[in-house]
Order: C-alpha cells, then sequence, then structure tokens
C-alpha cells in the first residue's frame, strides 16, 4: 500500500467521512490522483462512498470496516516496533523520554487548537 493510500486510511480514521476534494487537499494530492486512489482502495474494500445526508449533491468517503482494520492493524505494529525499540535505550534514555511526554503532548494540544482555528476561519476540514 503507498503511503499515500495509508495516510488517507489515518485521516479518514482520525475526521470521519470527507469529500474526495478534502482529502486530496489533506494529503497533497489532485483531485484526479485522490479520485483514482480512493476507486482503488474502494475496489480492495477499505473505502465506500455513500451520500451526505446534509446535502444529497454531496458524496463522502467512508471507511469500511476492513478498512478501519487495517487503520488498527498499522497502529498497533507501529506501537510494538516503539516498544522493541524503546526497550533496547538505556535507562537515562527513558527516563528522558518519560520526562519530555508532558511537552510532548502540550505540543500535539496546540497543534489541535491550530487546526481548530484554520477550520474555524475557512470552514474547511484541516488534516
Amino acid at each position: 500500500m503507498s503511503l499515500t493510500s495509508a495516510a488517507t486510511l489515518a485521516t479518514l480514521d482520525r475526521t470521519g467521512p470527507r469529500r474526495i476534494t478534502d482529502l486530496a487537499a489533506v494529503e497533497g494530492v489532485t483531485q484526479p490522483a485522490m479520485t483514482a486512489l480512493v476507486r482503488v482502495m474502494e475496489e480492495s474494500g477499505l473505502v465506500e462512498r455513500r451520500g451526505d445526508a446534509s446535502d444529497k449533491r454531496v458524496t463522502l468517503v467512508c471507511l469500511t470496516e476492513a478498512g478501519a482494520s487495517y487503520v488498527r492493524t498499522r497502529r498497533q505494529a507501529g506501537v510494538h516496533a516503539f516498544e522493541r525499540l524503546i526497550g533496547e535505550l538505556t535507562g537515562d534514555e527513558v527516563e528522558a523520554l518519560v520526562a519530555a511526554l508532558p511537552a510532548l503532548k502540550h505540543l500535539a494540544e496546540l497543534e489541535s487548537q491550530d487546526r481548530e482555528r484554520a477550520e474555524a476561519v475557512t470552514g474547511q476540514p484541516v488534516g
């Protein structure tokens, strides 16, 4: 699976159903490229297209259960990889990572706030 496909699935998992145009903007590809990518993922059973209940003219791309399962499996593989690598660190290095966790959490919160502000200004979802 391409990095763009995996990133698109992760975006859908994190943000919920999206328009193809939104997905293209978030992932930094053209709309035709995203349309082709969605078609391949749809044929693989990872996503499906559904009408938007609030606007019948809009089609949304949604994760299927298989797509959500794929995202969970990839995340779990990442967790296991980090667990293995952290196991190779010295005690001092592990302590340094633990000490950095509050700052990293704060950084993630700031990024989330920036995204929310951008969405409020543009009226569009931001990756």
